[in-house]
C-alpha cells in the first residue's frame, strides 16, 4: 500500500528520521516544519495520511488539527499526532480536536510504522468502506432514528444536518447504525474496528462518542431548536456500551 503523506515536524532530525522509514516502506513523503506551510499544503494537495507534531511554530499542531477537522475536504483526513506531552489529559485533548493517534515523544520508530500502517488500513485507502466490508448496494445507506449512514459518499446527516465525522467516529456510527437499537460493549465495538490493534484503547470510543453527540445536539438545535430538549440518538447504556437508538426510541424528555 504506497501512500501519500504529510510530516508536519519543526524538528528536522526527527522529520528526516520519520521520512526515510515511510520511504523504505515506498510512501510518498513531503516534509514541512511549521503549521502554516502544513495547512498551505493540505488546502492545494490532500495527502491520505497527516503525521502532526503539536509543537510547531506559527500554528501549533492542536490548531492545525482543529482547522483541518473543521474544512469539508480535510474533515475525514487520518491524522497521527507526535508530541513530548504524555498525559492522559493531552492524549484526550488530542482526540477531542479529531486526531486518529497520537504518539508521546521519544517513540519507537517501528512503532510509529506499525501505528501509520494501522491507520491507512482503517481509511479508506484500499478499502471498498472504512469498515472493512463490501460496499452492498443495498445496505449502503443505513439509518438509525435521526441518523443517516452512507458508506458509499462516507457521509452522515442527522436531522437532516450534514455531520463532519473524523474516520475513527465514522467507523463508530458506520457500525451501530448497521445494528440499529443494538448495544454493543466497548469490546465489541474495538474488536469489530480495529481487530487486535494494540493502540486502540476503550478511551478513544468514549472520546468518539463525546465527540458524535455534541455534534448531533448542534445539529439538532440548527434544524429545530424546539426539539433540543430531545434525546441524543447516541445512548449510553451503562455497565454494557453504546447503541444508536431506532425510531421508536427516540423520545423527548420528561
Amino acid at each position: 500500500m504506497c501512500a501519500e503523506v504529510l510530516i508536519a515536524e519543526d524538528d528536522a532530525d526527527q522529520a528526516e528520521l520519520v521520512r526515510r522509514y515511510l520511504e523504505h516502506e515506498g510512501h510518498a513523503v513531503t516534509l514541512v516544519h511549521d503549521g502554516r506551510s502544513a495547512l498551505d499544503l493540505l488546502r492545494s494537495r490532500r495527502p491520505d495520511l497527516l503525521v502532526l507534531d503539536v509543537m510547531m511554530p506559527r500554528v501549533d499542531g492542536l490548531d492545525v488539527c482543529r482547522i483541518v477537522r473543521a474544512e469539508p475536504r480535510l474533515a475525514d483526513l487520518p491524522v497521527l499526532m507526535l508530541t513530548a506531552r504524555s498525559s492522559e489529559d493531552d492524549l484526550l485533548l488530542g482526540l477531542d480536536l479529531g486526531a486518529d493517534d497520537y504518539m508521546t515523544k521519544p517513540f519507537s520508530p517501528r512503532e510509529l510504522m506499525a501505528r501509520i500502517r494501522a491507520l491507512l488500513r482503517r481509511s479508506d485507502r484500499g478499502a471498498d468502506t472504512v469498515s472493512g466490508r463490501g460496499t452492498d448496494p443495498s445496505s449502503s445507506v443505513l439509518e438509525a432514528g435521526p441518523v443517516t449512514v452512507d458508506r458509499a459518499r462516507h457521509e452522515v446527516w442527522a436531522y437532516g444536518r450534514t455531520i463532519r465525522c473524523t474516520p475513527g467516529e465514522f467507523r463508530l456510527l458506520d457500525l451501530l447504525a448497521e445494528h440499529p437499537g443494538q448495544v454493543l460493549s466497548r469490546a465489541q465495538i474495538l474488536e469489530r474496528l480495529h481487530g487486535s490493534d494494540p493502540f486502540i484503547t476503550p478511551r478513544t470510543v468514549d472520546v468518539h462518542v463525546m465527540n458524535l453527540r455534541r455534534k448531533f445536539k448542534d445539529a439538532q438545535a440548527d434544524a429545530q431548536p424546539a426539539m433540543a430538549r430531545h434525546l441524543s440518538p447516541l445512548v449510553t447504556v451503562y455497565g454494557v456500551g453504546y447503541k444508536l437508538v431506532d425510531d421508536q426510541q427516540v423520545r423527548p424528555h420528561a
